[in-house]
């Protein structure tokens, strides 16, 4: 089956977001654009997963459609992690797109994150964790849940970025890179240039 699929989103509750953002609000802009499957963005954020608990219900596994169901888009649960940390002499900062499969999962990596750092602080909160240990928080939570290195070309902010980030994958996620299976090459990037 194909379909067409952003799951990198934010809610309102993200730093430089609309504040009128909803997920009915986004669920309109996919359809207007054609996408079948949008990430939530942001489910992390305590006061945006119930606000995603109140409008969304179960459809497919691992998605959920809006509860009035006055549109035909499928969402999937995802947020974005900032993680600024030291390695290997050097700051690293790196952004990770995580998508869980349900909201009892996701809940579960919410609180889990929530012992690290502040996870209310915003959508996207900054967490002075490792790529490495993020990713096992994601994989301990379940092992459908995933994570997706994010904008990895971005020189800041990402996964190979050229100030910030590692000369490889496997350099940033060490031994449980064998998990990572997809990246988001990202809005400014061109794949078969890569």
């Amino acid at each position: 089956m194909k379909f067409l699929a952003d799951l990198h989103v934010h809610s309102r509750y993200s730093r430089a977001t609309s504040k009128d953002l909803s997920i009915h609000s986004l669920a309109i802009g996919a359809k207007k654009k054609g996408i079948d499957v949008l990430g939530t963005g942001d489910f992390t954020h305590p006061l945006w997963i119930q606000e995603l608990e109140e409008n969304l219900e179960d459809a497919e596994p691992g998605l959920y459609r809006l509860k009035q169901r006055d549109l035909d888009v499928r969402f999937v649960l995802t947020s974005e992690i900032s993680t600024i940390y030291k390695q290997g002499g050097s700051v690293r900062k790196v952004h990770h797109l995580i998508v869980a499969p349900n909201m009892e999962v996701a809940h579960k990596i919410g609180s889990s994150l929530a012992r690290i750092g502040n996870i209310a602080s915003d959508g996207r909160p900054i967490l002075g964790i490792s790529s490495r240990d993020l990713l096992e928080v994601v994989l301990t939570a379940d092992s459908n849940a995933f994570l997706i290195p994010a904008h990895i070309w971005t020189p800041w902010f990402s996964a190979l970025g050229s100030k910030s980030g590692f000369d490889s994958i496997k350099e940033c996620y060490g031994d449980l890179e064998p998990y990572i299976f997809a990246v988001e090459t990202g809005l400014s990037s061109d794949p078969p240039m890569n």
